[in-house]
């Protein structure tokens, strides 16, 4: 099985991460960082903006971006954050389960969803990556189909782990 992330305890190039907070949450306990409302900092600097659910929405509408001219039905990230210096939109979904449910066949909805977004930010010129955190309950035997097919679509998935390094985010010291 594809291991989309070395695990939470590497923390030269992310973070642990448990599925009960949010990015902001997260985010601003670690060394060096701040949030400002949606906005993040690193030793005083924006280096990120962070938008969950409807405030994507509102993100799109301050560009004049009218989603329902592209695509046919509102998507609501768990979490999506916008990294300045790559220009890029992250969509990140936590998936924490402790017992089988409908998250299985939600983790096969990346490539979609991924797409629409495409759609939605391509007047900006903003690219777009699809990340999930999981529960270490999707390592299991059962799961490795549908991590591989995961990466097969160009999506992303880490276990109890946010790769700062990865999505262009600055790595506090320890």
């Amino acid at each position: 099985m594809k291991t989309g992330g070395i695990g939470g305890a590497n923390t030269k190039t992310g973070l642990a991460f448990e599925g009960k907070t949010d990015i902001l949450t997260f985010l601003s306990k670690q060394k060096d960082y701040s949030v400002d409302g949606n906005l993040i900092k690193f030793k005083g600097q924006e280096v990120a903006r962070t938008y969950k659910k409807f405030a994507f929405y509102k993100f799109l509408e301050e560009n004049n971006i009218d989603w329902k001219k592209i695509i046919s039905k509102r998507l609501l990230p768990d979490d999506s954050i916008f990294v300045i210096i790559k220009n890029t939109l992250y969509i990140i979904e936590v998936k924490f389960q402790q017992v089988a449910g409908s998250v299985d066949e939600k983790l096969q909805t990346c490539d979609f969803k991924r797409k629409q977004y495409q759609k939605l930010l391509a007047q900006l010129n903003i690219d777009v990556e699809y990340i999930y955190i999981l529960s270490d309950w999707f390592r299991k035997p059962e799961y490795r189909d549908v991590l591989d097919y995961i990466h097969s679509v160009h999506c992303f998935y880490y276990f109890e782990y946010l790769p700062l390094e990865k999505i262009g985010l600055p790595v506090p010291t320890i």
